[in-house]
């Protein structure tokens, strides 16, 4: 299966009040085509820093990130943003969307930024396709304080698939969510997974970590362990994933 992220020695190193922090330490990996991998650990270990090393979010210090067979370490600034905005798609615990544009208007505004061609009708169009998946298309036209956290996360997830990227970015995605809304936004991630879109995300949650297909484990900038599942189905026996992964956890001391 063809490599989409390959991570190499990436160390990321922050200066405060001068003193070096050294928060990522020659951490290596690699992420294949089609997968779903979380990256968990305790508060402070690097796990966010590390999404937003590899994704081009922020710099790194030393070390390499290739995307798609791309160093993103030495590409330009507009070239990067131009990754980022075609093949990369990204969700937040917080919910960033403008106070000022509708549900869809917002979905949209990343294909708006692509200027690729498309007339508004067809972004639209494409926008509206994706909310009828996720089962918010009755909210389309309402404004970002009208709709619930789950459905605006769901629209979140929208926006991230609106250039058809081949990566998914997600800092805490249900961290926000109640346990409801959590199952719903995990239960789209994981169909969008299922259809050939390649996932990484932050979680502190193990039932979230348990619908992915492999979990990297961090301490202190290091990954330290990975733990492989089976990928995710409605078949799968939830429960005994959890459990299992819950064990693994327990030998770092989580």
């Amino acid at each position: 299966m063809k490599t989409i992220l390959s991570v190499k020695d990436l160390c990321k190193t922050y200066i405060v009040n001068k003193r070096q922090n050294n928060v990522l330490k020659n951490v290596s990996f690699e992420i294949s085509e089609g997968e779903m991998v979380a990256v968990m650990g305790p508060s402070g270990s690097g796990k966010s820093t590390l999404l937003y090393s590899v994704s081009g979010m922020d710099n790194i210090t030393a070390g390499t990130v290739e995307f798609d067979g791309r160093d993103i370490g030495k590409m330009k600034k507009r070239e990067l943003a131009r990754l980022r905005l075609l093949d990369m798609g990204f969700v937040f615990q917080q919910m960033l969307m403008l106070k000022n544009l509708t549900i869809i208007d917002n979905i949209i505004l990343p294909a708006c930024q692509a200027n690729n061609g498309r007339k508004r009708k067809e972004r639209v169009e494409a926008g509206e396709r994706l909310m009828h998946k996720l089962g918010i298309i009755d909210v389309a036209d309402n404004d970002i304080n009208e709709v619930s956290g789950g459905q605006l996360q769901r629209a979140c997830i929208c926006r991230s698939m609106i250039n058809d990227p081949k990566m998914i970015f997600a800092d805490e995605p249900t961290g926000a969510l109640n346990s409801s809304a959590s199952n719903e936004v995990m239960s789209e991630l994981n169909r969008i997974n299922s259809e050939g879109t390649t996932i990484m995300l932050v979680t502190h949650d193990v039932k979230v970590a348990a619908k992915c297909s492999r979990v990297m484990y961090i301490v202190d900038g290091d990954i330290c362990g990975e733990y492989n599942l089976e990928r995710y189905s409605e078949n799968s026996n939830l429960r005994e994933r959890e459990r299992c992964l819950a064990n693994w956890l327990m030998e770092f001391g989580w």
